[in-house]
């Protein structure tokens, strides 16, 4: 964990209604882009993917929605993006824009989070998910039981899903035992019988470790690790380790950045991470979306702005938002064309 955190608001969970600012430099608070910088964040940007944004529609408010998002990063020259819900899987919708906007530059896919909307660990979902082209199936998150012992104990608390329905159970992944439960192993199983993507959601980082062993044993050959930064009480020990199994880490832009509402964590926490797990085993994401923060595209242009300065080449940072993206998400054809000068 960070030792730099401060009191903040989850940007998974956020329901503030501040006005959705978008513009670079108009943000609120946010950092202004110097213009001699522009064309080279640009350049860098170009085939990005971001793989875990929350746009709308959503229990949660959110500034702009699937198809505002895809418009907004097709402008910028973005391969991909996916849509992440706590509450439901956006496959249908990412299918609805793919057919009806193929001259859009980006595309969208999404996949499903184990949450108590969609049945918990439901193999079922994720098998429809799997059908219907999804790509990421996330452990529980706002469901979690090491979310809900961290939200108890959290200095703020996350407004979303239970404001507007009832309140979260617990969806475990463990027995008493500390064993993978069988039904977490068949959905396992759905997860390698479709080279679907495992992400760890909010479980604690010791859950993620034993789910992540028995997915390996089990076929899964695609890996990402949540935000580490935060929630999840993980060590730089364990983001090395995590990745030195072939796990991409992930880490969420809206945590890191100056001007974030969601800011809990520095610049340096992001390079500490990122050295421990190493630029080829680390991928950036926006973790954006919500009102009253810039949107994610701005929330990448400001984080490229900010590995620049940490020191990151060009090369390095397009790999971090695009390249090991592509790789692990299995998308590597979409970014075949784009910026070869940043292929190292």
């Amino acid at each position: 964990m960070s030792d730099t955190r401060t009191s903040a608001v989850d940007p998974d969970t956020d329901s503030a209604s501040n006005a959705d600012l978008r513009r670079v430099g108009q943000t609120p608070a946010g950092p202004v882009i110097p213009r001699d910088h522009n064309a080279r964040i640009a350049a860098i940007l170009k085939g990005a993917i971001d793989p875990h944004v929350h746009s709308g529609p959503s229990i949660a408010p959110r500034a702009l929605d699937h198809l505002d998002l895809v418009r907004e990063m097709s402008q910028a020259g973005f391969a991909a993006v996916v849509t992440k819900d706590h509450d439901y899987a956006g496959v249908a919708t990412a299918a609805l824009i793919t057919k009806h906007y193929p001259q859009l530059r980006t595309k969208i896919f999404s996949g499903i989070v184990l949450n108590n909307v969609v049945g918990g660990i439901n193999p079922y979902a994720v098998e429809h998910t799997a059908a219907m082209g999804g790509r990421i199936v996330w452990m529980p998150t706002l469901a979690a039981e090491n979310h809900l012992r961290w939200e108890k104990s959290a200095k703020w608390a996350h407004p979303a899903s239970t404001q507007k329905m009832r309140p979260a159970r617990a969806v475990p992944v463990l027995d008493a035992n500390r064993r993978v439960l069988d039904e977490v192993k068949e959905v396992l199983d759905v997860i390698a019988r479709n080279d679907m993507v495992l992400a760890s959601g909010h479980l604690h980082v010791s859950e993620t470790w034993l789910v992540f062993e028995e997915a390996q044993r089990r076929g899964v050959k695609r890996l990402i690790f949540t935000h580490p930064e935060d929630i999840v009480d993980a060590s730089m020990n364990d983001v090395q380790g995590i990745a030195a199994m072939g796990a991409m880490v992930e880490h969420s832009l809206a945590f890191f950045l100056e001007g974030s509402k969601f800011k809990t964590c520095s610049a340096q926490d992001l390079r500490r991470q990122i050295d421990a797990a190493g630029i080829d085993h680390t991928m950036l994401c926006s973790d954006l979306g919500q009102v009253g923060v810039f949107s994610p595209l701005e929330g990448f242009r400001h984080a490229v702005e900010l590995c620049l300065g940490l020191g990151y080449t060009d090369v390095d940072i397009h790999k971090m938002v695009s390249t090991n993206t592509a790789r692990v998400l299995g998308l590597e054809a979409l970014i075949a064309a784009d910026a070869p000068e940043m292929r190292a």
